[in-house]
């Protein structure tokens, strides 16, 4: 089954409202086998509402709107599909005292304005919508079929779940539109893809999408219109093909965030973790604790920016002058006496050249270098980053994730914390 999605509201062409609904209804509707063949996104102008939906279901007789249903003067989408499908709009007692009901609860006083929302095109089915004032519309007719939800995304999101998917799956054939992510860093686009190429001839039916972003590269593999059991197995399998060629770089599936994975491989090993940080100014502490619960693994960190904090740290004021704060020897220092002063079994450190100056021939722009050091050891590693003063810190803070990541993974056991000197 295939519909279209209209999104309405002029704070989406401008730019100051982020389209999430979008990615939400498309991820929604094709797990129940309904696909989502084109997205148009209006303001909120009568005439551009009207347009776009009566295209989309000359197209598809089938069309998902968002947005334009509030008491304000420019939610005017009601209005427009209703004068499309020549159905008056009439006032609906019930929603009404539904609405007063919750100002009521809230405490807040009720506007004459508000009264709009509980006009409904004749004929039309109301989706209640316990979590708002608007509720959603399904309307019928010889053109077709539009469903219009809030464009709140909370609202919207539990209308669809609780209302429109039921309907939908019912006449979608038990089919599915279903994806498997594979969470890969650390390695380029174009190598992945090279390495993936001989794997990519056997996956058909199922499509392979490479969807490449600061962090990493996700690989998207889809089965369409299929039996869910048989799409589960066709994933699973064709899943465990592509890890086989890039394991290595592989460390989770769907949305899961690499600070999450390494800190649960952390709690599982007893292990702790501590970080000493210059060009990333906190972010990788940052990513760290953003993660519930990361205080039984990471004890704390410190942002060495200067060179001054970084001999206060502990770093020989002879590397920084013979190599420089961005060098294998200051990071090297750096992570040991990070991990000597925190007491942890594990330290990283990271100095670097953000930008956009500063940069040299022997150094430039993007350059950062970092450190492991635990109980076996300290290793190092070099990494030139591409893009803007953000995106080589938030590249860097990834990478540095990803290296502790593969150094436990790799066998290497970073067990005892080090007692201070």
């Amino acid at each position: 089954m295939d519909l279209e999605l209209v999104t309405i509201g002029t704070e989406l062409l401008l730019g100051f409202t982020l389209d999430t609904n979008s990615a939400f209804l498309g991820q929604a509707l094709a797990d129940i086998g309904v696909r989502i063949t084109r997205r148009t996104s209006v303001p909120d102008e009568p005439a551009a509402v009207s347009a776009a939906v009566a295209e989309a279901l000359f197209r598809t007789r089938l069309v998902i709107t968002t947005g334009g249903l509030g008491p304000t003067q420019d939610d005017l989408s009601k209005h427009a599909v209703a004068e499309l499908f020549g159905a008056p709009l009439e006032f609906h007692p019930e929603i009404w005292e539904t609405i007063t009901a919750r100002f009521a609860r809230m405490g807040r006083t009720l506007s004459e304005r508000n009264r709009c929302q509980a006009e409904v095109p004749q004929g039309a089915t109301v989706l209640p919508n316990p979590r708002g004032t608007a509720p959603g519309l399904w309307l019928s007719g010889p053109r077709g079929e539009v469903i219009m939800l809030p464009g709140v995304p909370g609202e919207m999101r539990g209308l669809v779940r609780e209302e429109v998917l039921p309907r939908l799956a019912a006449r979608a054939g038990g089919t599915v539109v279903r994806s498997l992510v594979l969470r890969t860093t650390g390695i380029p686009e174009s190598t992945l893809a090279e390495r993936l190429a001989p794997v990519e001839e056997t996956l058909a039916p199922l499509t392979l999408a490479y969807l490449p972003s600061l962090e990493g590269v996700d690989l998207r593999l889809t089965a369409w219109q299929s039996d869910p059991h048989a799409a589960d197995r066709a994933l699973e399998s064709a899943g465990a093909r592509l890890r086989e060629r890039v394991a290595e770089h592989v460390y989770g599936l769907g949305e899961e965030d690499l600070a999450a994975v390494l800190l649960e491989d952390y709690r599982k090993h007893e292990l702790s973790l501590a970080v000493a940080e210059s060009c990333t100014g906190g972010m990788l502490g940052a990513r760290i604790t953003a993660i519930p619960g990361s205080s039984a693994v990471f004890s704390g960190g410190l942002i060495a920016y200067a060179d001054a904090i970084k001999q206060e740290l502990g770093v020989p004021a002879r590397i920084l002058e013979e190599h420089g704060a961005v060098s294998e020897a200051a990071v090297s220092a750096m992570a040991s006496k990070a991990r000597e002063r925190f007491k942890v079994s594990v330290s990283v450190a990271l100095s670097g050249i953000a930008g956009p100056a500063g940069g040299s021939a022997e150094k430039p722009v993007g350059l950062v270098w970092f450190a492991i050091a635990d109980a076996e050891g300290t290793e190092t590693h070099r990494a030139v980053f591409p893009g803007s003063r953000q995106e080589i810190r938030i590249r860097a803070s990834q990478y540095a994730l990803w290296r502790l990541w593969r150094r436990l993974r790799a066998g290497v056991p970073p067990t005892a914390a080090p007692t201070r000197l």
